[in-house]
């Protein structure tokens, strides 16, 4: 059996990050760079946009501008802490007119991802139902329901996301489908 007799499907490594193999060329790894302080400025001015724009909004969505302008601001904030955890865990050096890229010994921590996930998929689902103009007692309700299935949903991906084993990877991502079955 794939998962044997020990549960491997059970059993967690804590130390399991993205393992980096340093096999990026400096245009690669530059490239992975850019892209992170692009994402950093677009989340981060979209924030700012969408809080100065609560004014010119109808009173009925300024919740869900708000609560959009809350999911732009953690994205912020996680693609700052990948961005600086991206740069750690490489060193860059000018060798022979050209720079290298290698390992740093430090480990690139892609947690954020499912950190940021955890807050702002329920967030931006609860958003979509604010906007859905739904009596009082189903926006609650629904909004509960979405809620705690989509942040279950990422809690339950994230462990297959740690295991080597791809078997194991397909179990939790199959118990991940199971909060929105």
């Amino acid at each position: 059996s794939h998962f044997g007799s020990s549960c491997q499907v059970c059993r967690f490594r804590s130390s399991a990050m993205a393992p980096l193999t340093g096999d990026f060329s400096y245009g690669e790894w530059n490239a992975v760079y850019n892209a992170l302080s692009f994402g950093i400025a677009a989340m981060g001015s979209a924030t700012v946009f969408f809080w100065l724009q609560l004014g010119n909004v109808t009173k009925s969505y300024r919740t869900a501008l708000t609560i959009t302008g809350i999911a732009t601001w953690i994205a912020t904030y996680h693609y700052f802490r990948i961005f600086n955890s991206w740069v750690e865990a490489f060193e860059v050096n000018e060798v022979g007119g050209a720079y290298a890229v290698k390992v740093s010994g430090t480990p690139f921590n892609d947690a954020y991802r499912y950190v940021d996930w955890l807050l702002t998929v329920p967030l931006l689902l609860i958003e979509l139902i604010l906007v859905m103009k739904l009596p009082a007692g189903e926006t609650a309700a629904l909004s509960t329901k979405l809620g705690v299935a989509s942040a279950v949903m990422v809690a339950l991906g994230y462990p297959g996301e740690i295991q080597e084993n791809l078997a194991v990877r397909w179990f939790w991502w199959a118990l991940a489908m199971i909060p929105f079955a």
